[in-house]
């Protein structure tokens, strides 16, 4: 689940390009910068999705929640993100956070963060409700639990079968406690080629669109 992350080369897609020309004229939500929340379920996408973004945005700087939590602490890293990261760039300052390694399970030396126009935030709980007066949209990548999952499980492979079972746990526990997908602006699926970006249930729905209050299907979550 804690594989290094490549990002993609750029593609041209239409939608994303939208969303990106979308984000840069928002007001800003923290100091300076446009926050933008990319949540979803583990295994959803959101990496990739981030890092097509952030080039259609011209390199926005990716904040990746992997690098916040650790392995004591899944969910409860609010904190540490408001202290490193979200109090200094709405000053309008650089913040430096400690990134998490996976592997050594500890802490790295700190890295830097400037105050670009737009950042993303990307990672589940992106959209939680400490973060969500921070942020200038939430975007949730529309793939039902059970299936992301699935997908996370087949990318990690059977080593991280341990800590898939634990993740699985808590996340179900954090989103029965705090869901963000009925607070997104925007629901991104992912086609056979690019993506679309639809509204989302904290925004106006298109005369098509079915809205549902929760981060899946009832039975999954």
């Amino acid at each position: 689940m804690r594989t290094a992350h490549v990002r993609p080369p750029p593609l041209r897609e239409p939608a994303i390009h939208r969303l990106a020309s979308e984000l840069r004229g928002l007001p800003p939500s923290c100091g300076p910068v446009r926050l933008v929340g990319i949540d979803g379920h583990a295994g959803s996408g959101k990496s990739t999705f981030a890092g097509r973004l952030a080039t259609a945005l011209g390199g926005a700087p990716v904040l990746r929640l992997d690098d916040i939590a650790c392995h004591e602490e899944l969910f409860a890293w609010p904190r540490r993100l408001l202290d490193q990261v979200l109090t200094p760039l709405g000053r309008g300052e650089t913040a430096h956070y400690a990134p998490y390694d996976w592997t050594a399970r500890r802490f790295g030396p700190p890295r830097a963060l400037p105050p670009a126009p737009v950042v993303l935030l990307e990672g589940v709980g992106a959209g939680r409700r400490e973060l969500r007066p921070w942020l200038a949209r939430l975007l949730w990548m529309e793939v039902p639990a059970e299936e992301a999952w699935t997908r996370g499980r087949r990318r990690d492979g059977t080593a991280q079968r341990e800590f898939w079972d634990a993740w699985v746990a808590a996340e179900r526990k954090h989103f029965a406690k705090d869901p963000s997908r009925p607070q997104a602006h925007a629901l991104v699926r992912q086609l056979t080629v690019g993506y679309e970006v639809l509204p989302g249930p904290s925004g106006t729905p298109g005369p098509d669109q079915e809205i549902t209050h929760g981060d899946g299907p009832p039975a999954v979550c």
